[in-house]
């Protein structure tokens, strides 16, 4: 545990271009072992092969594309897709006592987007009513979360230079899909550092106000 004052600890682990399956097995993992006190406050980064999750809002005859792998999942939202060219962060964090507002976490976490797009001069924006981040009047951002024992999982995926066309296949979100957009349809993300990782870490680093050391 932090002492009095001090930044909370966060361990950032970047994971690279992976299966869905795996992260979620190792979400359940680093959940269980959170809820524990045995590690400190964790987040994920990664970028997933191709995939449509499903969350909880999902209607049992939802339309989900032929020919993409679906899998249910135990976040809120309903489904959207996953894959090469988007960042996903996996946030697994415990809520500390006075701060157990999912709603609140979620705005919390749209904001993390909102102060990573800025680092592009792009302003990021909510929708009344809906979750996520939009630039105009389309989306670039889901978000979808769920909760164990006070421990977050589950998180958000930023298009950034992702093929658009497997949204078209279906309605992520519940949205009509060319109501989503990516970063490079307005802004060029620096060449060494492609998927805005470092501007979405350092922005979750202070939003929520962990240690940088």
């Amino acid at each position: 545990m932090s002492a009095a004052g001090a930044s909370p600890p966060l361990e950032v682990r970047r994971l690279g271009r992976t299966v869905y399956g795996d992260v979620h097995r190792l979400q359940v993992e680093l959940v269980a072992a959170r809820a524990r006190d045995e590690i400190p406050d964790q987040l994920l980064t990664t970028e997933h092969e191709s995939i449509v999750t499903q969350g909880r809002r999902s209607a049992e005859d939802e339309a989900l594309p032929a020919g993409l792998p679906t899998v249910a999942t135990e976040r809120g939202g309903q489904a959207t897709w996953h894959g090469p060219g988007q960042i996903v962060l996996y946030p697994i964090r415990h809520l500390p006592e006075g701060r157990r507002d999912l709603h609140q976490y979620l705005r919390d976490l749209e904001q993390v987007v909102i102060d990573a797009l800025g680092t592009l001069g792009l302003e990021g924006r909510r929708v009344e009513g809906l979750t996520g981040v939009w630039l105009g009047e389309q989306k670039v951002c889901s978000l979808g979360v769920a909760v164990r024992r006070w421990v977050t999982w589950h998180g958000l995926a930023l298009n950034v230079r992702n093929d658009l066309s497997d949204f078209l296949r279906f309605r992520p979100c519940g949205l009509d899909a060319t109501r989503m957009t990516r970063v490079v349809d307005h802004a060029a993300p620096p060449a060494e550092d492609p998927l805005l990782e470092s501007a979405l870490v350092g922005a979750f680093i202070d939003r929520f106000g962990y240690g940088t050391g």
